[in-house]
Parts: C-alpha cells; structure tokens; sequence
C-alpha cells in the first residue's frame, strides 16, 4: 500500500520491453537499419506519452525521472531569463523546493505561497505574489503526500494574463485523474514512468511549443538539442506502453482504488479511535489516504506493519531518510505531534479488498500496543 513511492511493472509492460533486452539493441542516433528500427518505437512511444496529457508529440521532452523534469522546467527558466523571482509552494515535492532553494543561492529570489489546512493554494495569494520581475510559477497538481488536487486550472489564467510561465509537477496525478495541458493551461509540466507500472529511471517533460528554456543536460543532439545523452530506450518504451495502458484502464482502476479507499478510511474510523484524515476530503486523488494515529509515532507503526507484510509510507520516498515531520503537514499547520503520526496509503491497480480487510484486522491491535507504550494516550 505505498504505491505512490513507485508501482510494479505491468505485465503488458515487461512484454514490450523483451525484444529491446534481445535483438532491437541498436542506438536510435544511429542512421543504419539498427538504429532506424529502435528510433520507430522510441518516437511511437512518445506519441502514446503526449497522447495521455493532450501535447503535441514535439513538445515532449524525455528525461530520466520526474526530479530531472522538474529541475529542467525550474532552472531552464530561471538561466534563460538570468534573473528574478519565481512563485512555488511550501507543499511542493523536495524536487521543486530544493531546486528553488539552489536557485535562492544564484541570486534568483523565491515566494513560498502557504496553503490551508486541506493544504490547498489560494490562486488569490499566487496573484497578490507576482512582481514586475516574477518569471515563474510553480504549483504541483496533486500532492505526493496527502493526495490533496490543487485548483491550476484557476491558477492558470492568472499566469497567462501577466505572461509568466506556469509549471505543474504532476508526477502524483498522471493516471489518477484527468491530465489535459491545454484544458489545464499549463506551460510546462513533469511527468515519470515508475509511478505507472512503468520501470524507474524514466521521466518526461512537457514544454509547450514556442517556451525558450536553457537546457539542464549539455552534449549531442538528442532530444531535438534539448537534452544531451544515449536515449533509454527501454525506459521510454515502457513508458511509452503504460501510458497506452492507463488511457484504457484510468476509469475502472479510478473507481475500485476510490471503493478500496473508502473502505479503508470507514474500517479504521470505525475501529480506531484518535485518528485524524489530512488533506482535502474531497479534493483528492482517488487513491491516496493520508492518516494522522494520535499518540503512536509514525516511524514505529511503520515498521510493525511492515513486520506483519504491509507496506505504508510516513511520507514522501524521497524524504525518508529524514528525521524531520512532513513539510507538508507542518504547511498545514498541522501540530508537530499530528506530524509524526502520520501514516499515508497509497492504493494501486493490484490492490484487493482482502488486503484492506487484512490491514484493518492487524492494525487497531498495533496501534492500541504502541499507545499503551505511550505516557501520553489515556483510554
């Protein structure tokens, strides 16, 4: 139940990737017939990767995960313009934030826009934000940790009316709800393969047509001189397959990780007392379930679960080797105690209702042994 850290690879994805561990292992910049045939599937696949967002196939930039697209979206902006002041918010994935932060140190300066207690964006504070100089905004579409869905779509028009590229992370949202970046108005938005049954190491970038932005890779020609390297071309193949599959599977895998997660939410309500639901109740991908258990640390529910089978995360992958409550709980304003109880699931496609009931069977009883270790939890 951590399928926002990363997902299985699909069957039908492993499929496709079999004929490029074997025979089709020619470098797709190479004008011979072995690179010719590998350069048909590398471009089909990107087709199927600008079909599931609604871009045009030329404005898809491939890149080796979603940290690098968003790295590449933020700092090409920020070099091409050479100064000023980009607008994000404190919620943003460590990608968006510690590349602002790097950029903080080159001079450029940074708004960090809070949010509410479902850890929404008012778009009103975004426009009060903008500066003559302001070259960039950045909101995440759906947020990594809570699930919460941020409004872009009203953001949008405010970037576009001062002319101020607008970029969205949205790892977290391809799959789970609808991604249309026309529809949506963004200008620039990050997307990776492993969080839709694709293999890690894979990522995309759109870049809408006529955006000028340095490149963040420098080298040969690949890319359409955009960004340097040998393609992965069992990576974008993959990707490439996965988005096929999600533009068949996205309503029916929507609507059973919606009945899974409402069952999961009433199961432990209803069986656990002092247990706090963060991020917006409505306002969320389908999947994810972030759940504050007051008086138990996150840390030690984690590991008893993960003791008896079940994988859950305390927060983001990429922060887990830290110590530190959730940034984006704490933007919340959630109390530092709420912070560290919290546990987020994150359903996927291969999920059941016997491992919900499995779950909702072995954890009051964790939970009501960790608290009894606490001085602080009374009946």
């Amino acid at each position: 139940m951590d399928n926002n850290a990363t997902t299985p690879i699909h069957p039908q994805v492993a499929d496709a990737l079999r004929p490029f561990l074997n025979g089709l292992f020619g470098n797709p910049s190479s004008l011979h017939f072995a690179g010719r045939d590998v350069k048909q599937s590398y471009e089909a696949a990107r087709e199927d990767i600008a079909a599931i967002i609604g871009a045009k196939v030329d404005e898809m930039v491939i890149t080796s995960c979603g940290s690098e697209a968003d790295n590449h979206a933020i700092k090409g902006i920020a070099y091409a313009a050479g100064k000023g002041h980009i607008i994000t918010s404190a919620v943003e994935h460590p990608a968006v934030l510690n590349c602002c932060r790097h950029l903080e140190t080159r001079g450029f300066a940074v708004t960090y826009l809070p949010v509410d207690g479902h850890g929404l964006v008012d778009p009103g504070d975004v426009k009060d934000a903008i500066r003559d100089d302001t070259i960039l905004i950045s909101i995440m579409y759906a947020n990594n940790e809570t699930g919460t869905v941020m409004p872009i779509a009203d953001i949008a028009p405010i970037a576009r009316e001062r002319d101020i590229p607008f970029h969205s992370d949205m790892v977290q949202s391809l799959g789970k709800i609808d991604v249309d970046v026309d529809a949506l108005g963004v200008d620039l938005a990050s997307f990776s393969g492993h969080k839709v049954y694709a293999p890690k190491g894979v990522g995309a970038l759109y870049v809408r047509e006529g955006l000028t932005l340095d490149n963040l890779i420098h080298g040969g020609h690949q890319e359409s001189g955009r960004r340097a390297g040998t393609e992965n071309v069992i990576g974008i193949v993959a990707f490439g397959k996965a988005c096929e599959i999600v533009r068949k599977e996205m309503g029916e895998r929507r609507t059973t990780a919606e009945t899974l997660r409402g069952r999961l939410l009433e199961g432990i309500l209803g069986r656990i007392d002092h247990v706090r639901l963060n991020g917006h109740p409505l306002q969320r991908v389908s999947n994810t379930l972030n759940l504050s258990f007051e008086f138990v640390e996150s840390e030690s529910l984690l590991l008893a679960l993960d003791m008896k089978g079940v994988a859950v995360s305390s927060g983001s992958a990429c922060s887990s080797g830290s110590s530190e409550p959730s940034h984006v709980l704490m933007a919340m304003g959630i109390p530092g105690p709420l912070c560290q109880s919290a546990l987020r699931f994150s359903l996927g496609r291969d999920n059941t209702e016997a491992d919900v009931d499995y779950v909702l069977d072995i954890l009051p009883g964790i939970v009501a042994r960790l608290r009894e270790m606490s001085p602080f939890y009374k009946k």
